[in-house]
């Protein structure tokens, strides 16, 4: 599933893209042929993310709540617009270029009350300028829950997915079954801080990289992972490997139903 640096790289790429004018919106597979003739012709008003949901909003006439899931993926060319491949769920055309939405866990088009609802129910999110990290401070420093888990409820903090959790914990040497509530604040505003340093950075360049420059392949003189997901990390879909910092076998389980990786030396 997309973490959250994916969906505000969408959010930018389709205010650059759309607002500001009117857009072709249609729906090839059919399943959102009535709210696009709603919104057909209309102006784009702008995009935003928040965790792991987009909200394209069309003014008066309703917002356009995307949620990719596991299978969901945006298309993008410049115009003109080829003819429709698969299960095209949502295709916009703007004055230069057009994208097909395919396989979303979501697309419906909501109110303004109800798409603000969405959004009230989801953790501050490390993306967003208007984030309060205290309230997920909140949420955490009460929970016997591992802290693991709680990285990924997004009610408790919204976009951080797998990759992130993994790695955030590793960097600070956190224990993934440490309960919440075992952490001090200090602890958690590093936490805190790193997640927004780090998904900014994967805005910026479209991957996730959490190792550190003494931790590169060229500084170890080791092989660039290759991986489908991109980006150098310590602990993601390394389990067996040597850790890059102390040579300890990378640990694997599952928590949640979800992967868990970690260093038990690092993270004792």
């Amino acid at each position: 599933m997309p973490e959250g640096h994916t969906l505000h790289r969408l959010a930018r790429l389709h205010k650059r893209r759309f607002a500001g004018a009117p857009v072709a919106v249609s729906s090839p597979q059919g399943r959102f042929a009535a709210e696009a003739s709603r919104l057909d012709g209309q102006v784009f008003v702008g995009a935003e993310a928040h965790g792991k949901h987009l909200f394209h909003d069309y003014g008066p006439h309703g917002i356009v709540h995307i949620h990719l899931g596991l299978y969901g993926t945006f298309g993008e060319a410049p115009l003109p617009a080829s003819e429709p491949v698969g299960q095209v769920r949502l295709r916009l055309a703007g004055r230069t270029h057009w994208t097909d939405l395919r396989g979303p866990t979501k697309c419906e088009l909501l109110d303004p009350a109800q798409a603000d609802a969405i959004k009230a129910r989801l953790g501050p999110d490390p993306l967003r300028r208007d984030a309060k990290p205290e309230l997920a401070w909140a949420r955490v420093s009460r929970s016997k829950t591992s802290i693991a888990a709680l990285l990924m409820d997004q009610a408790v903090l919204a976009g951080v997915g797998n990759v992130y959790r993994a790695e955030v914990l590793f960097r600070h040497g956190v224990a993934p079954l440490t309960p919440g509530r075992a952490l001090d604040r200090t602890l958690w505003d590093d936490l805190w801080a790193d997640l927004v340093t780090l998904m900014r950075d994967g805005v910026r360049v479209g991957r996730i990289d959490t190792v550190r420059p003494e931790h590169l392949p060229e500084a170890m003189g080791r092989a660039a992972r290759v991986d489908r997901h991109g980006g150098e990390v310590y602990v993601y879909r390394r389990a067996g490997e040597p850790c890059l910092v102390c040579g300890t076998p990378v640990a694997h389980s599952e928590l949640v139903g979800r992967n868990l990786y970690w260093c038990p030396k690092c993270q004792p």
